[in-house]
């Protein structure tokens, strides 16, 4: 009996500190995220998963389409904790928050800028590619991806929330 509770702790252990470290954290604050895109109407309608590289940005300031301000963000839009981009990459439609991990860290962060496929942070450098569909650091400065959201494509309406 005491040979089958010894191997029961050693399996409970083994199967504890296996699945250390398996959650995604982020050194990026949670804010709240959720906006539409609506790319049937209005300024978003040439917007859409064959275009590549396209970009739409949401921040405190409202909504730019590939750089360039489109409209003000509505009352009840809510856009992360940098900014949001929504980018057409080799994936569709991806969606991620423009704060810097390595500087959001530090206490440091500005919004990162979008430079053709990356996101660029304009206080350490750090490039993250979001034409891969990942926003992977290129550089090494930080060891973090973006943080990423949820988006839902309904018939071209985009929905950006949290995972």
């Amino acid at each position: 009996m005491q040979r089958y509770l010894g191997l029961i702790f050693l399996v409970a252990v083994l199967c504890l500190t296996a699945c250390e470290g398996t959650t995604l954290r982020s050194s990026v604050p949670t804010y709240p995220v959720r906006f539409s895109i609506d790319t049937r109407i209005g300024p978003f309608v040439h917007f859409n998963p064959s275009s590549l590289n396209e970009h739409v940005t949401l921040t405190r300031e409202g909504y730019l389409y590939n750089g360039k301000y489109v409209m003000p963000r509505g009352a009840m839009d809510a856009y992360g904790y940098g900014g949001t981009v929504v980018f057409v990459s080799v994936n569709g439609f991806d969606a991620y928050d423009l704060a810097c991990p390595a500087c959001a860290l530090k206490g440091a962060c500005s919004p990162c800028l979008i430079d053709g496929i990356f996101a660029v942070c304009p206080v350490c450098g750090e490039h993250y590619d979001l034409g891969s569909g990942t926003a992977a650091p290129q550089k090494g400065i930080s060891h973090e991806f973006l943080r990423r959201y949820a988006i839902i494509n309904s018939d071209g309406k985009l929905t950006v929330t949290q995972q």
